[in-house]
């Protein structure tokens, strides 16, 4: 088992607690390390330590602060190997999907840094003879970055990549489900020689840790990606100090496939994302609507490929479709969800079950014969579970995609360029893909509406999130 450490002000560091966390491996249950059970303390020092060095690394140029992106980058691939075993090990991911995350997160600080001489402000006519006016695009100041469990590792570069390319120092968070890549992170940030202070790394509970965090005056963003409920919390203990907030939280993504859609490749995509991470990603497919007229069809479609998923320990069945869920709660919630829905009348076509009795294992589940007023269409499922709705026209589908509290992504399966454009004018989301699977890119703007959140990441947008405006009037008319 290891010890993790916490990365404070440039040095590696126990919690002034001397308590630890335990961290479990999701397809074992076998606790595979600890870290330091975080205080407000802890919180205070790293905070005041990223007050002191974001005033320097402000005034690097902007250029040679992207040098430093670019090795954590190479850091990253250099060690490409050992995030991905720590990814399946930690969080329960494929191998296909840990390779991804890591490749993506160096590909995030790369592309991060190509911002370096794209941050731009703006000269303002102005209504006086003699006078300029500029708008300045300036740092925030520290940020503080608070990061979920199920994209752990990649979560590190959508945060940390825009606050120091912002020219903000971080202190960041882990999920305490999965600490260790964030943790073995830190040894590439020191090895790169980042001034001490700018990149800080504090773990334990969110209840103290993320708390003491948000609720600090020398703060000047909160960015957290996780649940409604924690969204809440932040936002709370931000209010005090009007401390801006960044929140990308939970998601219902509706997916509707009409009678003129290819079908093998809506089933295809839906599948995808309906089974990716093992159902645990805010904007997977959560519910699906299919035209009636192609309902049949279509079932036999997806169930055929949900039985055909592979389901297993991603360490040693090398091409699992699925990996587990992420810990013990996670799977009794989800059979709890799919328990209440039969008991609403839904009708369990394949899954539905527990694999096994070692793990948090749970079948590619689909629903059938599911209305509209089920709570399985509503509430955020969180595991590969596919409830399947049938629609009659699109009024009615564009009534019942947006009958939900969440806003981030949403899907379209149509070849009608009518149909398509219709959905994306009157669809109450983020993000909506039209005939392809949901996975978002780093240059676009992953932000949802209504509880998905405020705010948003990636792109040119994402790094606007970590910069106020200052606005200057120069008069250069003097009365002598």
């Amino acid at each position: 088992m290891k010890d993790l450490k916490m990365y404070i002000n440039g040095k590696f560091v126990e919690s002034r607690s001397g308590k630890w966390i335990e961290v479990l491996n999701p397809s074992t249950e076998e606790v595979t390390s600890r870290q330091p059970d975080g205080t407000v303390e802890d919180v205070a020092e790293a905070i005041d330590a990223a007050v002191k060095a974001q005033k320097e690394w402000a005034k690097i140029p902007a250029c040679e602060r992207a040098v430093y992106l670019h090795k954590l980058a190479d850091g990253i691939r250099a060690n490409f190997d050992k995030f991905q075993e720590i990814l399946v090990r930690e969080q329960g991911k494929t191998q296909a999907l840990a390779a991804t995350e890591v490749g993506v997160t160096a590909t995030y600080f790369d592309y991060m840094a190509e911002f370096a001489r794209r941050i731009e402000g703006e000269i303002i006519q102005s209504d006086a003879p003699n006078e300029t006016m500029m708008l300045f695009k300036k740092p925030i100041g520290v940020a503080a970055g608070i990061l979920p469990w199920n994209f752990p590792f990649f979560l590190i570069a959508r945060k940390a990549g825009a606050a120091l390319m912002a020219g903000c120092s971080i202190v960041i968070k882990p999920s305490q489900l999965t600490p260790e890549n964030c943790c073995e992170f830190c040894k590439i940030v020191d090895e790169v020689g980042l001034p001490a202070g700018v990149f800080n790394v504090v773990t334990g509970k969110g209840s103290v840790v993320g708390n003491a965090m948000a609720s600090s005056p020398k703060v000047g963003i909160v960015s957290l990606t996780g649940s409604v409920g924690a969204g809440t919390q932040i936002m709370e203990a931000a209010a005090p100090n009007i401390t801006k907030v960044s929140l990308e939280l939970g998601g219902k993504a509706p997916a509707i496939v009409f009678p003129d859609a290819d079908l093998e490749l809506a089933a295809q995509a839906i599948l995808e994302s309906r089974i990716g991470n093992s159902g645990q990603i805010c904007n997977n497919a959560e519910r699906v609507y299919v035209h009636k007229d192609i309902k049949e069809e279509f079932t036999k479609l997806i169930v055929k490929k949900f039985q055909a998923v592979k389901v297993g320990n991603p360490a040693i069945v090398k091409d699992a479709d699925m990996g587990p869920l992420v810990e013990k709660r996670a799977l009794e919630s989800v059979m709890a969800k799919v328990d209440h829905a039969v008991e609403q009348g839904a009708k369990i076509l394949c899954g539905g079950h527990r694999v096994g009795d070692k793990g948090y294992f749970y079948e590619a589940t689909v629903l059938d014969n599911v209305k509209q007023d089920f709570d399985i269409v509503h509430e955020e499922t969180f595991g590969p579970v596919l409830p399947l709705i049938e629609f009659d026209n699109i009024d009615q589908v564009i009534e019942w995609a947006n009958d939900v509290e969440y806003g981030l992504a949403s899907s379209v399966f149509t070849k009608d360029i009518d149909t398509a454009t219709r959905i994306c004018r009157e669809i109450e989301f983020g993000e909506t893909y039209i005939n392809r699977m949901h996975f978002e890119a780093i240059q676009g703007f992953h932000a949802g509406v209504k509880k998905s959140g405020i705010g948003g990441a990636d792109g040119k947008h994402g790094l606007e999130e970590y910069l106020v405006t200052h606005v200057v009037y120069l008069d250069t008319h003097y009365h002598h």
